[in-house]
């Protein structure tokens, strides 16, 4: 048997790692000879027949809508995603309050998918497209299974977390900043409200709902998939594609000209409610609101990473919203 790989290291994560082998062992008809764990809930294992990728879900119902969910991807012509798989076990895969799902390996490249490189960030953009396309063909079958995509109510509540740590926060940051902060906040959601009429009359989709780098995997062909759909709602394509260009901003140093090369934004960037939205800072508000929860700022790493998202790129990102307010007058 080949070595065991363990990521964890939080105590009592050996222990689980054991426990875990020892039932897939006794559930898989398969050898295994090979465990990786990514996290408690992603799993690589190696048989002497196959490579998978299990997944675990809190319940059997979210199993099976992602199971059914990929399924309809695949029958209706996206094929750049992985496929559930059904190996040989004795038994539904549950193991200390969790269900398990096997997935496809899709063998990844040697060099990671990033927002870096103008031709990743556009062939990112034209598989989302992809993946809108043909879930708006089925998206009405999924209405009752799925909720609706939200944006306006769920920043909403993001500013009402961030602003609830306002005490906590200045420590970090100063009160110049923070002021800003909530300012281009109340000014986006302000705008966004008066015009909404965008999210409400564009035709509806399914939207992936996470298009951050690492649910774009590049395989071994050079074949780019898109993974990982636990946060799929119902909605425009435009809240996806707000999402996507929240990520790829400060690759493009905060430029909207830069934005506009991208076919998907052209239309969009005319649109009063897509501009307003822009400015949002809703990544800062999500990170400080996760570090502050977790109380991860005590990890160097990543206290360093929402510093330079708050601070390092404060002035590039204020020169942007600058333009959007302009743009919107």
């Amino acid at each position: 048997m080949k070595a065991m790989s363990m990521t964890f290291n939080q105590k009592g994560d050996d222990d689980y790692f054991i426990r875990l082998l020892s039932y897939l062992r006794s559930q898989f008809k398969e050898n295994i000879l090979e465990m990786v764990l990514y996290r408690k809930s992603v799993i690589l294992i190696k048989t002497d027949k196959n490579t998978y990728m299990l997944k675990g879900f809190h319940t059997n119902k979210r199993l099976r809508l992602q199971e059914a969910f990929t399924a309809t991807l695949r029958k209706e012509g996206f094929s750049k995603t992985y496929l559930f798989v059904h190996p040989q076990i004795k038994d539904t895969l549950f193991f200390e309050g969790t269900y398990f799902g096997c997935m496809e390996y899709i063998t990844p490249n040697k060099i990671p998918f990033s927002f870096q490189s103008q031709k990743n960030r556009q062939e990112g953009l034209e598989l989302l497209e992809q993946f809108h396309g043909v879930t708006s063909s089925f998206e009405s079958r999924y209405r009752t299974l799925i909720p609706k995509g939200i944006i306006i109510e769920k920043w909403k509540d993001r500013g009402k977390k961030f602003s609830s740590n306002i005490s906590f926060l200045t420590y970090f940051i100063n009160d110049k900043i923070l002021a800003e902060l909530l300012d281009w906040a109340n000014w986006s959601l302000s705008g966004m409200e008066k015009n909404r009429s965008l999210f409400i009359n564009e035709p509806y989709c399914i939207l992936h709902g996470d298009v951050a780098h690492h649910n774009f995997l590049r395989d071994s062909n050079g074949i780019l998939h898109l993974i990982d759909f636990d946060l799929i709602s119902i909605g425009p394509p435009s809240l996806d594609y707000l999402q996507y260009a929240n990520r790829i901003l400060p690759s493009v140093d905060w430029s909207i000209e830069r934005l506009s090369h991208f076919s998907q934004y052209q239309k969009l960037l005319n649109e009063k409610a897509f501009l307003y939205a822009l400015a949002f800072p809703a990544d800062i508000f999500r990170e400080w609101n996760r570090v502050i929860r977790e109380g991860s700022y005590k990890d160097q790493r990543k206290y360093d990473q929402v510093m330079d998202l708050t601070i390092g790129q404060f002035y590039p990102r204020k020169k942007f919203i600058d333009s959007l307010k302009m743009m919107t007058n």
